[in-house]
């Protein structure tokens, strides 16, 4: 599984909260060397682990913080001649389910005030063991992580709220 570095930020609400890839130099370096990661069916933790540092929420609402796993396309690879190539049609998307991080909610002044880390995430290529905290891709398959706050105090009412996306 190829892991794609991207700059894209999308920012919707009102306080215009900000994520930034900690650890940006690893990923760049870990992509420009074309690499991948292998996947297991028991799940595998990402590597470089996947680590944000936020700013610009306000500092006494509640946020909630939530990660996925996205496509990047829709095409398979190989490895050929020392580079990554498109080897045809991929598999078809797989819906992902969000990771909630641990400590949501919590106020925007306790997620700007250290590096918040999804390392309890893995990655699987088992429908069978998709448990929480996995996520399920395919192998030969490029992936993007992506970080989503929802200003809202109440787990339930997720799925309600605007949210902020960040990949």
């Amino acid at each position: 599984m190829n892991i794609a570095n991207s700059n894209h930020q999308e920012m919707s609400s009102r306080y215009g909260p900000q994520v930034h890839l900690h650890d940006v130099q690893l990923w760049d370096s870990f992509s420009a060397a074309q690499t991948e990661m292998i996947i297991t069916k028991t799940g595998r933790r990402m590597f470089p682990g996947y680590r944000v540092k936020m700013s610009g929420m306000d500092p006494n609402a509640q946020y909630c913080v939530l990660m996925d796993i996205s496509s990047v396309d829709e095409n398979r690879y190989k490895f050929q001649h020392g580079e990554w190539v498109i080897a045809g049609r991929g598999e078809p998307h797989i819906p992902q389910r969000f990771y909630l991080h641990p400590n949501s909610p919590c106020t925007g002044q306790q997620w700007m005030k250290d590096i918040v880390s999804f390392h309890k995430v893995k990655l699987t290529n088992s429908c069978g063991n998709c448990g929480d905290g996995k996520f399920l891709v395919h192998s030969m398959h490029r992936y993007q992580p992506r970080v989503h706050i929802v200003r809202t105090d109440d787990v339930n009412t997720l799925h309600l709220q605007p949210m902020s996306t960040f990949a």
